[in-house]
């Protein structure tokens, strides 16, 4: 009969219980920061969101707005609901609102490439997150490149998400709420409207718990599984493409944000614990679980039109999914070249979220404005 292995000291057991209680206190932390941080964000740009989307009279246009949009209010959700809404009231057609939609999944990825900043004054852990953030910008950039061009020119999203939209015509009237509306959205309020709910002063609180919370998380996750650490990631998380896509894709649909998902997964591979081959598929099941927030906001409004939109939302991710996964080799590469550039140019990272995500669309936008 085999040995029992001994009993753990009653020590030792208050120490992993105490180390999974700061975990989950840190996991708690980290998704609060992420919602004041929209939230705050939302106090500032919302009205300039909702100005600019108004503005919209050229695809090029739309396009650079949806990504300025996203970046300011922090959430591709919220930017696609509020489209899906302006196409329902009748204030923007279809035509203009797709590439807004495309736009928004480009500055959706922001959060996760700040969230790599975390790392940035430990160079071993900075040049495997930030190519790991940057990842999802790599994977939306090639899709808009490529299908916004053949949108433009011959609407194959378009058409097939009218015909996706004649059969959902009349759906409507119900709603699923993501488990964050309860336990998170509640407390980010409630410290927004204490601190005044003024962006300035709700960012740096926000900022301290998005680092906070990360470190905590990342440290005591090591400490809880030890030597194991790689098979716990493997067998629950990464165990294979398949099993990444579908944890990425419920996870988001579930809590209905890409953002957290995608940036929960940056200080794992900060800390060598997934690879970028491994990231991908999660990634792009992330991609396709945020556009559930739209679709089921079009339903309710019972609107063709608003139905057609949160589609081609939908498809234009199914789309770049069916491209750039066979391909995947494209954005692995440009992902790692990023890393291997601020490997030896740290401040790199900071010049590229401002010309990325700044600098270029308001540029743009300002120029095709004329």
């Amino acid at each position: 009969m085999a040995d029992k292995p001994p009993p753990q000291a009653p020590s030792s057991v208050f120490k992993r219980i105490l180390r999974i209680a700061i975990f989950v206190t840190a996991l708690y932390a980290f998704l609060l920061s992420i919602e004041m941080i929209s939230g705050s964000l939302k106090l500032l740009g919302m009205p300039f969101a909702e100005w600019l989307i108004n503005l919209t009279n050229h695809p090029v246009i739309g396009l650079f707005i949806g990504i300025l949009v996203t970046t300011l209010i922090q959430s591709s959700s919220a930017t696609t609901s509020l489209v899906v809404c302006f196409v329902a009231a009748g204030t923007l057609s279809v035509e203009h609102a797709i590439p807004i939609v495309m736009g928004a999944n480009i500055g959706t990825t922001v959060t996760n490439t700040m969230v790599s900043l975390f790392h940035i004054s430990r160079k071993d852990e900075f040049i495997r997150a930030f190519p790991a953030a940057t990842l999802h910008d790599m994977f939306n950039i090639l899709s808009v490149i490529v299908f916004f061009t053949i949108e433009v020119f011959f609407h194959p999203i378009g058409y097939v998400s009218s015909k996706l939209a004649q059969g959902f015509a009349g759906v409507g009237g119900f709603k699923v709420a993501s488990p964050l509306a309860f336990v998170v959205k509640p407390v980010a309020r409630a410290i927004i409207h204490l601190l005044g709910s003024k962006f300035y002063f709700t960012l740096p609180v926000a900022a301290v718990l998005l680092f906070g919370g990360l470190k905590f998380m990342v440290d005591e996750m090591r400490k809880l599984v030890g030597s194991k650490t790689e098979v716990f990631i493997d067998r629950y998380l990464f165990g294979g493409p398949v099993r990444a896509f579908l944890v990425g894709l419920t996870i988001t649909a579930a809590i209905q944000s890409s953002s957290i998902t995608t940036s929960f997964a940056v200080p794992l591979a900060g800390a060598g614990l997934i690879t970028l081959q491994q990231l991908f598929p999660y990634v792009l099941g992330a991609n396709i679980g945020t556009t559930v927030t739209a679709i089921l906001a079009s339903l309710v409004t019972g609107s063709p039109l608003a139905i057609q939109v949160a589609f081609a939302h939908l498809l234009f991710n199914i789309f770049g999914t069916a491209l750039w996964y066979p391909l995947k080799i494209v954005p692995l590469s440009l992902a790692r070249l990023l890393g291997k550039i601020v490997s030896k140019r740290r401040w790199f990272a900071l010049v590229y979220i401002a010309v990325i995500f700044v600098i270029i669309p308001v540029g743009l936008i300002l120029l095709l404005r004329r």
